[in-house]
Formats: structure tokens, sequence, C-alpha cells
């Protein structure tokens, strides 16, 4: 997923440089009997080079007939067209509207000829799910938008899986165009209540039972379409739509399925492990199930923490390789394919990555009004570093920190959410090991505040609600956003000044139990320690550069 809410000159950079690798997002979801608190949860990661992290809205709104909506390319900001605007159209908050549905979602391609060639599809994903946040009251609602949309504007984009949440159900679903037909083919299942799920780049919809149309949708023609194509030619029953729509090798299950095992590993029991790294490292062809049943409830501190992957303790752990240098840094710059003596190797790709824009985690919960019910978790750039802030989906007014245009890819703002939280993690990349456990204590203290501070404030907007004063709830919402929003900011940005200073010249100067910097008995500034490099770098230095650095 790439943006909709650009500047002119980050729009026209977007449209000059977009890389396949753009498109490589996260999402991992979770049904209400699967979490500790009974909410409904997904994430999501706009992983982008070429993306700013802000907070796009819409009102709600009431629209006379004939009113127009316009739909641009959410990926180039090309104009692909108008239809009919709604008549009533709901708020909507990044990727939850104000009847808590949310949508988030992972670009996989598929077959390429499988996209438009009449150049007369208009409704791209990005547009297909913001319409669809406009117009929908429940994640079914968005599904029968979303295929509506596409059967009768057509389909503008490749191969794309969708989250789905309400605060009931949460679906998985998967579609593709027809090349020269209009439209598209696609998939859609419920996941189980009690199951957790995910999906990263990768179509992962296979066989499933079609007679159950309470939790399988599809389109018409999905599997009549794969055979006149030559896709599929076996029975009905045993249908795939991830294997007819789109080429799986050995390279994509591991940097796209990989997540997913990442994910699933922490929650499954520990003999499912070996099984599905098997599948990820291409080493079996048994694929990894679409859901499974957690061991354990999920709570969302889990979902922000499983948003910060990195492939720790696994045989993909990036902290691990020599790649990760002499700071165990779990982080590779692109390209991610390289070739040494006609050998092609791999960087791992993993949920947490340095390109990330923005991201969120959804709160759908159905024992709360919809004005409370839904919380919007949202935080810019690196997952591993963001802090996660807390925005009700009745929220109307966007704070300042996150807006559009404070700031943008090109134009550096100290206001700005994104910019401060990409001095923080920058720092942190060249010198992780040492850095990460600063960062932790910031950005850990606030999140445990906000989370923690989730039933008082609840309270406080139910009886809001209670006395039918929707205005003044409405105008709290606004307010804590924006405390919230400022909050964070301002602590990122001391954080960054506190690294600088602390991190100064390789040196790592001492600090005092109330995070102060140590004087000596004199009043200056206590001398630094000097904490070096890693073990393992130290040890491969003299593996490869031993006989010239050695001391006699």
């Amino acid at each position: 997923m790439k943006h909709r809410l650009l500047t002119a000159g980050a729009l026209a950079m977007l449209a000059l440089s977009v890389s396949p690798g753009s498109e490589a997002c996260t999402n991992l979801i979770a049904g209400k009997k699967a979490t500790k608190d009974g909410s409904v949860m997904i994430t999501y990661a706009a992983d982008s080079h070429s993306l700013y992290g802000d907070l796009h809205s819409r009102r709600a709104g009431i629209h006379a007939p004939g009113t127009m909506r316009k739909v641009v390319d959410w990926d180039s900001g090309k104009p692909l067209g108008a239809i009919p605007e709604a008549p009533v159209t709901y708020n909507v908050v990044g990727n939850m509207n104000q009847h808590q549905v949310a949508i988030g979602e992972t670009t996989w391609g598929g077959k390429r000829e499988l996209v438009d060639t009449t150049g007369n599809s208009i409704i791209d994903y990005g547009s297909l799910i913001q319409i669809a946040l406009e117009r929908s009251k429940s994640a079914r609602e968005a599904i029968e938008v979303m295929t509506s949309l596409v059967d009768q504007y057509g389909y503008a984009s490749s191969g794309e899986s969708f989250s789905i949440a309400d605060k009931d159900e949460v679906w998985i679903m998967e579609m593709i165009g027809k090349g020269a037909e209009k439209g598209a083919v696609w998939i859609a299942v419920r996941i189980p209540d009690e199951a957790i799920a995910g999906h990263a780049n990768e179509p992962r919809i296979r066989k499933v039972d079609y007679k159950d149309k309470n939790n399988v949708l599809h389109s018409k023609d999905m599997i009549s379409f794969a055979r006149k194509r030559g896709y599929f030619n076996g029975k009905d029953e045993d249908f795939s739509f991830a294997d007819a729509y789109c080429d799986h090798d050995a390279s994509t299950r591991r940097s796209c399925d990989g997540r997913v095992y990442s994910f699933f590993r922490r929650f499954a029991p520990e003999e499912k492990d070996a099984e599905w790294y098997a599948w990820c490292s291409g080493k079996s062809d048994e694929p990894m199930p679409l859901y499974i049943i957690p061991t354990r409830k999920l709570e969302l501190a889990d979902m922000q923490e499983r948003m910060r992957d990195h492939y720790e303790g696994t045989p993909f752990d990036m902290t691990q390789d020599i790649g990760a240098g002499g700071h165990k840094v779990p982080y590779r710059w692109r390209p991610m394919d390289f070739e040494v003596d006609g050998q092609k190797y791999t960087h791992e790709r993993a949920i947490a990555t340095q390109q990330t824009a923005w991201s969120f985690v959804s709160q759908s919960r159905n024992w709360l009004p919809d004005e409370i019910g839904g919380i919007f978790w949202f935080g810019t750039d690196d997952t591993n570093t963001t802090v996660y802030m807390p925005f009700y989906c009745s929220m109307t007014e966007v704070p300042h920190e996150v807006a559009v245009g404070n700031g943008d890819l090109l134009n550096y703002s100290p206001t700005s959410n994104f910019w401060m939280t990409n001095w923080v993690a920058n720092q942190a990349y060249g010198r992780y090991d040492q850095m990460i456990p600063d960062i932790r204590k910031v950005q850990q203290g606030l999140e445990s505040k906000y989370r923690d501070s989730r039933a008082a404030k609840d309270a406080e907007l139910a009886a809001l609600h209670a006395e039918g004063d929707l205005q003044a709830l409405t105008a709290a919402v606004n307010a804590e956003g924006a405390a919230i929003a400022k909050e964070a900011t301002d602590a990122y940005r001391d954080l960054g000044q506190f690294l600088l200073v602390r991190y100064l010249d390789g040196n790592r100067k001492k600090i005092n139990s109330d995070g102060t910097f140590k004087l000596n008995q004199y009043g200056l500034p206590a001398s630094p320690d000097f904490p070096g490099y890693s073990k393992e770098y130290y040890e491969n230095v003299a593996r490869t550069s031993g006989d010239q650095l050695k001391l006699n």
C-alpha cells in the first residue's frame, strides 16, 4: 500500500519512483474470542520508500443527488475518474470508520496478465478501501460495497489481500482483476472468532468449504474464470484461489509467509514451529494454515509487539547473521537480493522495517457504543520504534503532529510525529543494541500509559454518550487525540536530543537513575563508557583481518 494524500512535490516524486518493494505490507488479525478483552483487532503497516506518515481522514457527510466522488489512484496520484457519491457517508479516521469497521491490505500482484488491459477501470485498491469505509456499517457490508464497485466500475489494481473487521467479525478477502474483462475475481473467508490469522504480500486462501455460505463468499466466476484461463483443471471442491491466481516460490514464501510464521509461532504449540519453518524456507510444500487457534488469548500489547518483529528467536533472526554488524542491527538496506560468485542470496524481510510510513492496530469493541468502541492505534515510521497513539473512531479533527501538510517526505518539520520518530529510529540503526533500551523506556512508558488510561477514558466518554451529549463526546475525543499526539511527538523530540548527546562520538555517557547525566565531583561530565562492539563482531574481524590487526 502506498498513499493517497501527499503534497504536490511528494506526488511528483512518487509517480516517478515507485519500487516493487514498496508494496510489501503486513496484516495481523485476531478474532474477538482470541483476545483477552473481546476486541476484534487487525494491524497494518504501510511499507514504502516513497511514503510520508500522516493521518488521512474524512468527515461524515450528506450529499445531494448528482454529487460525484473523485477517484484518484493511491499509488501514483493519477485521477482515474468519478463515481456517484453515496447519499450518506461516514466519518473515517485513517483506516477505520465511525461504525468500527477497519480495513487493511497487502499487495501480492499475481498473474501479470490479469491486471486491467483496457484502461477503463477506475477503482484501485486504495480507493476501494476508502470508499468502503465511507459507506459500510459492517465488515460484510464492506465486502459487498467493494465487490459491487469493481463489478460496476472495473478494478484498476493487481492482486490484493484485504483484512476487513468490525466489532463482531473479521474477514480476509483476496481479489485480482480479469485482464481485458471488466471486474475482478475474489474470495472472502471469515476468520473464526477464536482464531488469529495474517497475510503479508502472498495470497493465503486455499482449499475451503465452498458450501459454507455464511463464512465463505466469492465471485460467481471465481473457479470458471480460472478454468477458462488455464489456471485450474481439478474438481471444484479442490480449488485454491491462492495457487490458481498467483505463482509461488521459495523466495516469496520466505519473505512473505515468513512474517505470518513469525506471528503464528508465538501463539502455537512448539511442535508447529519446525513444520511452518519448513514451508517458509522452501523445504516443504505443505502450506501453513490460513488461521490458527492460539494457545493463549492475545492482548492489545501483543498485537503492538508483534508488529515490531525481526524474526527474533527463529532461524531467520536478523540480529544473528553477520549482516547485523557490530551492534546487532536487525535492518538491511535495499536491495534485498544480491549475488556473490554466481550464487544468489537474500536478506530477510521482517514485519518491522525501516521504510514504513505509518501503521496501525485497530480495536473494534462490541460492548461499547460505536463512537467509543473503535480505537485506531496509529503510529508513524518504523513499527519497531513508533509510539502507537490511541485515536477514537469518532475523532473529527486530526492532530497537528500527524496532519496532512505538516511536513512531507522532502520537507522536515520539527512538529511532525513522522520526522521525530525517524530521528530516533535513524540514530538507532547505527548502534541498535546500545540505543534500543533507551528508546524502549520512552516508547513503552507512553504506550503503557495510553493503554492503562483507556478504561477511565472509555467510562468518561460513555457517560457523555448516555447523557446524549455527542457534541461534548466528540470534543473530548478530539482534545485527547491532540494532547496525545503532542505528548508523543514532544517526547520523541526530547529522546532524539538525548540519544545524540548520550552516544556522541561512539561513546556512551553515564546517566543517573532519574535519567540525568552523571557529573564528576567537580561538576563536569563523568568519564563516559566505551561500549565497543558485539563479541561476534570482534570474532569476525579476527577471522577476516586478524593477520593485519594482530598484536605481537
